[in-house]
């Protein structure tokens, strides 16, 4: 493929994926200010705090739960049927989703409040979609540069999304926002990424593949990664780091609104910073070492030791420059993980697999993304770094099983 052709396919998966994540990064301020912050009046005055953290967790868990589900049958159908319409159905059903927590908010309703997040959960295929694109378009370093492309794409709306989100839900702003206002923006957004993709994305499946699939694709999915030599190890490491980053992602905002007493704003602000430094990783470092040809084993042994050390140096400090200095290395090293564990899965499959294989990988992502909100309510409930150590080990883990057996691997 040529670089004309190329970039002619790369740009609206770039446009897709940063609108996408501008969206998922709007409401990261708002979900834990709702639990945590002393001022929320979503829950009852008489509910307590350790029953707010579990609810939390399970919340969280609702919508990666309906995607270990879903996402491999988007992933398979998209072989079978082509990357775009199914991008479209996918993202769907992610704007019916914000619009119905929008609604959820604003009538103080719980059970709808969790199935705005079980409905796009089960549609929520669109990543693995995205990235079965990037591997039809990409042979060799060119695969690692575009899934570091892509990379920045999701860097960029994490600077954006988060901060936008706290604005949106502060009132004092404008008297007019309130909690809801970042979920009907970002619902008005997704109709602009479902129209873009209509007219800007092209299909870019040749070779149609027949995986057979079912509602328990998910599970045989976790099986089948399980049985196959050259699978089982990187998808057992995938598994780890999906697992200990999710402790993470879902419970470093609860930590610095009990710590510091972080706002929406605050938070949003925070978390901008990290998407700096993940699109100046992605951007930039990640095509350096692309270009100079650092083999992506050899780049993984150090990025994910690098991140479980990130993970537990934030734990400590009790002034927030501290956190702010930290999280670069946690940026970094995630930077340079994501597109390099994606590449060297991608590498294990065949052209008419790469949906399949993606989709098994978003599985790995989904299931990883499950379970840590649960158990990480009920830790939060106990002392509020209990997830935050979690991350840090689960990490180091998965560092420790990749060292055993990246040398089985094909790049």
């Amino acid at each position: 493929m040529n670089n004309k052709q190329d970039k002619n396919i790369i740009l609206p998966i770039f446009l897709t994926v940063f609108i996408d994540m501008l969206g998922i990064g709007i409401i990261i301020p708002v979900i834990p200010a709702l639990f945590f912050e002393g001022d929320s009046d979503f829950f009852s005055a008489a509910m307590t705090y350790e029953t707010k953290a579990v609810v939390y967790g399970f919340l969280l868990a609702a919508y990666p739960l309906m995607q270990f589900f879903g996402a491999p049958i988007l992933g398979a159908l998209s072989d079978r049927h082509g990357r775009k319409p199914l991008l479209m159905i996918s993202l769907l059903g992610t704007m019916v989703g914000y619009f119905l927590f929008a609604v959820a908010l604003l009538n103080g309703n719980l059970w709808l409040l969790f199935f705005s997040r079980l409905l796009p959960g089960f549609t929520g295929g669109n990543v693995s979609i995205v990235y079965s694109a990037i591997a039809d378009a990409s042979e060799g370093s060119d695969r690692t540069k575009n899934f570091g492309m892509i990379g920045m794409a999701f860097g960029l709306g994490f600077i954006l999304g988060p901060a936008i989100g706290g604005i949106l839900a502060d009132n004092s702003v404008l008297p007019w926002f309130n909690s809801s206002t970042p979920f009907w923006f970002t619902s008005i957004l997704t109709l602009i990424n479902i129209i873009l993709v209509f007219i800007l994305f092209p299909e870019t499946l040749n070779e149609k593949g027949s995986r057979a699939i079912s509602l328990a694709t998910g599970v045989k999915n976790i099986l089948y990664s399980f049985r196959m030599p050259n699978l089982r190890s990187i998808f057992s490491v995938a598994l780890l780091f999906s697992l200990g980053f999710t402790f993470f992602t879902q419970f470093f905002a609860v930590a610095l609104i009990e710590k510091f007493s972080f706002s929406e704003k605050d938070i949003g602000f925070f978390y901008g910073w990290v998407g700096i430094w993940l699109v100046i990783t992605q951007g930039l470092f990640v095509r350096i070492l692309a270009k100079r040809n650092f083999h992506p084993t050899a780049l993984l042994k150090v990025s994910i030791l690098a991140l479980s050390f990130g993970l537990l140096l934030v734990i400590f400090p009790n002034e927030v420059r501290w956190e702010y200095l930290f999280a670069p290395i946690i940026a970094i090293s995630h930077g340079i993980t994501t597109p390099n564990l994606l590449s060297t899965i991608s590498a294990q499959a065949s052209h008419s697999q790469q949906g399949a294989i993606l989709g098994i990988n978003q599985s790995m992502q989904s299931l990883g993304a499950a379970f840590p909100p649960i158990i990480g309510g009920y830790l939060t409930a106990i002392d509020y770094t209990y997830p935050l150590i979690a991350a840090a080990v689960i990490v180091f883990l998965a560092w420790l099983l990749f060292m055993l057996s990246h040398k089985s691997l094909k790049v």
